[in-house]
């Protein structure tokens, strides 16, 4: 029988309640993780640990705001004393919303940076201490807005943006003691809050699924999928790269063009 992928690792994930990240950490658990979930909302964080448990998975919720440095650190040193070294870190929590910039409060640009940038660096920070070395596997959830202009989001491709950074520059820096660090950049992923804010509409949505070039919308597994391989030993050469799992979205520029219009 093969062994898991991720047989006996210990995954902490931000922003692991929902969507996506909750997505990914059902991925992490069929191959094998122990796992260790945060978000900001306790009866959140719990009801999505419960659902891991519920499904035969080894999880704990931990309540804990990515922009609070030291709600993080608690949160690593509790997963620790749980598990023991943590082998993989992924930063996906995020907020956004369809602003255009003449109407964007400097405090809404701000709360983006926080949750994303600030977010990301806090988690990936607070987790050196405790990551297995050589070994551990960081991921940052970013997003195509990073590299695309976009209308009425000046505020998310900014943070995403940094994040991209905050990604290679601690490749570069924490490469040498074996600790690999990532970003996957998901595209138009289905029932996702993502997408039911970028495209409100059905009409909305019809016409950014015309554009991708495989023709559909993705699903939470592709980007479970990638996130497993990364994690893996399979991807035990791979660092400091951004990764799209977007079906060919952003070579077609789409978001760039603003079916959003306010």
């Amino acid at each position: 029988m093969t062994q898991p992928l991720l047989d006996g690792k210990v995954a902490f994930i931000a922003g692991g309640s929902s969507g996506i990240n909750l997505g990914v950490a059902h991925g992490f658990a069929a191959a094998g993780a122990r796992l260790a979930l945060i978000s900001r909302s306790p009866e959140r964080i719990e009801g999505a640990a419960k659902e891991l448990c519920d499904a035969g998975f080894e999880a704990i919720g931990i309540a804990a705001d990515v922009r609070d440095f030291n709600a993080v650190d608690a949160a690593m040193q509790q997963t620790r004393d749980a598990y023991g070294e943590i082998d993989i870190v992924l930063s996906g929590a995020a907020g956004n919303f369809v602003a255009p910039a003449r109407e964007l409060s400097a405090n809404g640009f701000k709360t983006v940076i926080d949750i994303d940038l600030l977010g990301t660096f806090n988690v990936f920070r607070a987790s050196y201490p405790h990551l297995r070395k050589p070994g551990a596997s960081l991921i940052a959830i970013t997003a195509g807005l990073a590299i695309q202009p976009t209308k009425n989001q000046i505020h998310a491709c900014a943070a995403k943006a940094g994040v991209n950074m905050v990604t290679k520059c601690l490749a570069l820096e924490w490469g040498p003691e074996g600790i690999r660090v990532n970003g996957i950049s998901p595209g138009p992923i289905a029932d996702t809050e993502g997408m039911r804010r970028l495209t409100p509409t059905p009409e909305i949505a019809e016409a950014y699924r015309r554009t991708i070039p495989l023709g559909t919308y993705g699903e939470k597994r592709d980007i479970a999928d990638l996130a497993v391989y990364l994690s893996s030993d399979s991807g035990r050469y791979i660092t400091g790269v951004i990764i799209d799992c977007d079906g060919g979205a952003i070579l077609t520029n789409g978001f760039g063009s603003s079916f959003v219009e306010t």
